[in-house]
């Protein structure tokens, strides 16, 4: 694994250069510290494991599980395109996210809201203060007007985040990772050093913890937490927790 410690420039150097400059703030020379509290003799078992596993092991097992997941992911893949086709509007939302060292790509969601969406958020925040209080903390909203009845379906069964495996398969993002970011959200999320250094996951610790009711800087911890405790056992264990989210039906 890349040493990103080294002072402010490793950070900026592993950035696209269109967000090198204006984007990224440069970040602290130190380290933040863990969430919790583990033993030297477990953070140096986890730093040897991780440098070959996020060299190449990780990405690997993301091809592996993929083969795996495909019989089971393809049936609901079509069942939900199916259903959203009957509504007549596009089944799929494409929006901009950063990806592995900040470059930004298009990620592909299953269409949860109506097709105005945007334009609609901006006209709910500036007549609700309420409203405008809870999107810039989480940049979420528990009870989202623009949701159609067959989004909100699709969003607490996670199945809105399937067609995401296309880019576990093209390598733009993993299976586990930090949830993908808007460019725009970069100034709310705080030092990015871990979030860069990954590619961004369709599950994560934040996704399987506290996604609902963290704000969006609870995100950035979770982000730090898992870029140092990277391993096989942690993202299998992951992987596991997050069927158990699906079943519980915990998204919004």
């Amino acid at each position: 694994m890349k040493d990103f410690t080294n002072g402010a420039a490793s950070v900026p150097s592993m950035l696209s250069p269109e967000l090198r400059n204006d984007v990224i703030p440069a970040r602290n020379t130190k380290r933040p510290a863990p969430v919790f509290n583990a033993s030297p003799k477990f953070v140096a078992s986890v730093q040897n494991q991780e440098s070959a596993y996020r060299r190449w092991g990780k990405r690997a097992i993301d091809l592996v599980l993929l083969m795996l997941i495909l019989p089971i992911a393809l049936p609901l893949l079509a069942l939900s395109a199916i259903a959203l086709s009957i509504e007549g509007q596009p089944i799929l939302f494409r929006q901009k996210r950063l990806g592995r060292g900040g470059r930004a790509f298009t990620m592909l969601k299953f269409r949860t809201m109506v097709p105005d969406a945007e334009r609609r958020l901006e006209e709910y925040l500036q007549s609700d203060p309420l409203l405008r209080q809870e999107w810039d903390a989480t940049q979420k909203l528990k009870q989202d007007p623009r949701i159609t009845p067959l989004g909100h379906f699709l969003r607490r069964s996670s199945l809105d985040e399937l067609p995401q495996l296309w880019h576990v398969l093209t390598g733009e993002m993993s299976l586990v990772g930090p949830r993908p970011m808007l460019p725009q959200q970069i100034d709310l999320y705080g030092d990015p050093y871990a979030y860069v250094a990954m590619r961004p996951g369709i599950t994560g610790l934040w996704q399987v913890s506290e996604r609902n009711e963290s704000d969006f800087t609870g995100r950035a911890v979770a982000d730090r937490e898992y870029e140092r405790i990277c391993t096989l056992t942690t993202d299998l264990s992951l992987i596991a927790m997050t069927a158990g989210v699906m079943l519980r039906g915990t998204g919004y």
